[in-house]
């Protein structure tokens, strides 16, 4: 049997991951990181990899910045295997999947605001909505009970009681965006990719994944949620700060920080190795094994 297409692209090995950045600015050191950690965990694999633009959010879309990214992630040699997809331009997938969602009972509309739930943390058990809204959100429906766990390749065992820390989530919002949940499932599926790999901070995130792909009918792909690289103030870098930024007229130096990072051995490189080189050469010497669940704060 040959290779399920991307969605608009030629057939690609069976085995596939990506990187699917938010355009909210440029490609920072802490998305390096994520980009090449994928980008070797599909390589291990002899599979493809695949870039996506996740733009649903448009509030925080920073004007330019995916073209922006694209052209780092080149300078570094990491090209996509097949087309660029933007969810901005997929509505209709995810229109149709919230359907289904509608049509079995796994989803209903919900006029509950923030304000709403304010006083059980966030977490929706029931619609306590004082008044109907214009605009309301879709939410999918968590049964009380609901644990989801799995293996993650970098951070081992995880295991999230949804229906009480999560409960009912949001898959399309009020001000019409649809979710990052909703998306992302539909189009990991939609691109065959066998291996998600990405930050830790997003490791909370899968288990409402998971029971999404169970609704839907869709394969769970194998995770691997990477240590995340903090700035000196001890948080997560963020593109929107601008921290780090990496520059893609010499990206070598970014390249090799983010190797340390996933805790690999020394590459022993010529001066002036071209980022093509490097990539072959990490290949070579890539051990997931050696990957740290966590990274020490600079200069810790």
């Amino acid at each position: 049997m040959n290779a399920p297409s991307t969605p608009s692209g030629p057939a690609l090995p069976t085995a596939r991951g990506r990187f699917a950045p938010s355009p909210t600015g440029d490609l920072h050191a802490g998305s390096l990181l994520a980009a090449l950690g994928s980008w070797l965990f599909a390589r291990s694999a002899a599979g493809g990899w695949l870039v996506r633009i996740e733009d649903v959010d448009r509030p925080r879309e920073v004007p330019g910045a995916a073209a922006r990214q694209l052209e780092t992630l080149a300078a570094c040699g990491l090209v996509a295997d097949g087309p660029v997809i933007r969810q901005s331009e997929r509505g209709a997938v995810y229109r149709g999947a919230l359907d289904r969602l509608l049509a079995q009972g796994d989803a209903f509309t919900c006029h509950c605001s923030r304000a709403d739930l304010a006083a059980t943390g966030g977490v929706h058990a029931r619609c306590v909505a004082r008044r109907e809204r214009p605009d309301p959100a879709v939410r999918f429906r968590v049964p009380p009970g609901t644990r989801i766990g799995f293996h993650d390749q970098v951070q081992g065992r995880y295991e999230q009681d949804l229906s009480r820390t999560v409960g009912d989530f949001v898959l399309l919002r009020a001000d019409g965006c649809w979710a990052y949940q909703l998306a992302v499932v539909v189009d990991d599926a939609a691109q065959g990719i066998t291996g998600v790999v990405r930050g830790a901070d997003l490791i909370d995130s899968t288990p409402r994944q998971i029971l999404l792909q169970r609704a839907l009918g869709l394969p769970t792909p194998t995770y691997a949620h990477l240590p995340l690289l903090l700035g000196r103030d001890g948080r997560k870098l963020s593109k929107s700060d601008a921290d780090l930024p990496v520059d893609p007229a010499d990206p070598l130096p970014a390249l090799a920080v983010a190797w340390r990072h996933l805790g690999q051995r020394p590459l022993e490189l010529p001066r002036g190795t071209a980022p093509a080189d490097f990539l072959h050469a990490a290949m070579a010497g890539f051990d997931p094994r050696r990957i740290p669940r966590t990274l020490p704060f600079p200069g810790a």
